[in-house]
Order: C-alpha cells, then sequence, then structure tokens
C-alpha cells in the first residue's frame, strides 16, 4: 500500500469511526451491559441446550441397554431352542443341571 492509500484509509477509518460516534444509539455504559446481559443469556442457553443433550444421550443409552438385554435374552433362548431340538433329533436325554461334560 503506497503512501496516499495509507491516508485515505487512515481518513476512512476516522470518518467512519465519528459517524459511528454521532449516530450510536446508547451509551458506551449501556451498549457494555447490553452485551454483558447478552453473554450472560447466551451462557444460560449453552447450559440449558447442554443439559438436554445430556438428558437426550442418557436416554438412548438406556433404550441400547434394554435393546442388547432383550437380544441377548431372545439369542439365549434361540440356543436352547436348538440344542433341545438337536436333543429330540438325536434322542439323547436332556443332560441333569450337576452333570459336568
Amino acid at each position: 500500500m503506497d503512501k496516499n492509500g495509507f491516508s485515505s484509509f487512515l481518513l476512512g477509518l476516522g470518518v467512519g469511526v465519528g459517524i459511528g460516534m454521532l449516530f450510536a444509539p446508547k451509551s458506551g455504559q449501556e451498549t457494555r451491559d447490553y452485551l454483558k446481559n447478552k453473554a450472560g443469556e447466551g451462557t444460560d442457553f449453552l447450559k440449558q441446550r447442554t443439559s438436554e443433550m445430556k438428558q437426550t444421550a442418557s436416554e438412548w443409552v438406556d433404550k441400547g441397554k434394554d435393546a442388547l438385554g432383550r437380544q441377548r435374552d431372545t439369542l439365549a433362548d434361540a440356543v436352547e431352542a436348538g440344542k433341545q431340538a438337536y436333543r429330540d433329533a438325536v434322542g439323547q436325554p436332556p443332560p441333569s443341571e450337576g452333570s459336568a461334560r
């Protein structure tokens, strides 16, 4: 950037700041308070959303555990039915509970 371009930039910056100060709707303190309130609202919103997401994740984990338990029970029942069908087909009596294999 040459000397003329830099001078033009500084002049435009000064004019922009001046116009901004003339048309600012609130004082500096009011603006700072407004920004602080909005930041607090944002923090509260994020805390709420985080809590909701934790709750949702917890619900999904519980549903997954329930589904896994049901699948495990179904698989155990299917295995036992297969064993019984094999025993019936071969003609062997079911093993006694206390016997070792």
